[in-house]
């Protein structure tokens, strides 16, 4: 069987930038171990899949060891191979998900425009082991679930980061989020560590933007937020809280069409 596959950099506008996800179409549901073995064949921090449903498409996302609940860059990635390439006339797209919902791309632009939920953070202690596992210590620490966000002073402090991997999932501080002020017109930078999903380090993650994004609106009073993740790739987005709801656009830009033979 001969299936299409593309790989997408989302959140940038420049090739090599943002978060690669690898995208395959597919007519019907493939079983499970075969899209988990492709998406570890792949080695992308997600391999996303759709199938037609309706008038939108189910989707789901896969990183090299386990399927999760919701991934906001292979989204748009997404939803950007289906503008492109399997409908240009449509100006929005619907995703039905097992567990986040149905998820809505537009277009706007050059930009893709995602609505997602919120996950507003409540704060929690700063674990004393923290300090250690990252490097230094945050100065504010909450959460959401079993989402960690550890908050710092500036930029810089981020950037120094030095996590431990190994100590942060042996601890359960697998799935976290850094963040502080941005500056030079960014309202705020992050980075986000993911052992617990087989990823250390993830590029760009627009899911820890439906944690960052209702935080920073409470902080700085502001509707409309630009942001950057600065790991080595680096991404931009632009995020908006709507209600229940947060927007997140960004572009994205394709590096590979082709096939994969299973």
């Amino acid at each position: 069987m001969r299936l299409r596959i593309y790989q997408v950099d989302a959140f940038t506008d420049r090739l090599f930038g943002g978060n690669p996800a690898a995208i395959v179409p597919l007519e019907q549901w493939l079983p499970d171990q075969t899209m988990q073995a492709i998406a570890a064949e792949n080695n992308l921090a997600e391999t996303a899949f759709f199938v037609p449903e309706g008038e939108g498409y189910a989707l789901r996302w896969f990183t090299p060891t386990v399927e999760v609940d919701l991934c906001g860059h292979a989204t748009l990635a997404s939803a950007y191979v289906i503008f492109r390439f399997l409908d240009a006339r449509r100006e929005q797209v619907e995703f039905r998900t097992l567990r986040a919902g149905t998820l809505r791309v537009s277009r706007q632009g050059e930009a893709l425009v995602m609505d997602f939920p919120a996950w507003p953070p409540e704060p929690c202690p700063v674990p004393p082991e923290l300090p250690a596992a990252l490097g230094r210590g945050p100065v504010d620490m909450l959460r959401f679930r079993q989402r960690y966000l550890a908050v710092y002073e500036d930029r810089a402090d981020v950037v120094a980061l030095t996590p431990d991997f190994a100590a942060l999932l042996r601890r359960g501080y697998g799935d976290l989020i850094v963040t502080a002020p941005g500056n030079d017109g960014v309202d705020f930078v992050s980075r986000f560590f993911a052992p617990a999903h087989g990823i250390d380090e993830d590029p760009v993650t627009g899911s820890a933007h439906c944690v960052l994004t209702p935080y920073w609106v409470k902080r700085l009073g502001k509707t409309r937020l630009e942001a950057r993740q600065i790991s080595r790739r680096g991404g931009a987005l632009t995020c908006a809280l709507a209600g229940d709801r947060v927007i997140i656009a960004g572009r994205c830009v394709l590096y590979l069409e082709g096939a994969i033979t299973v």
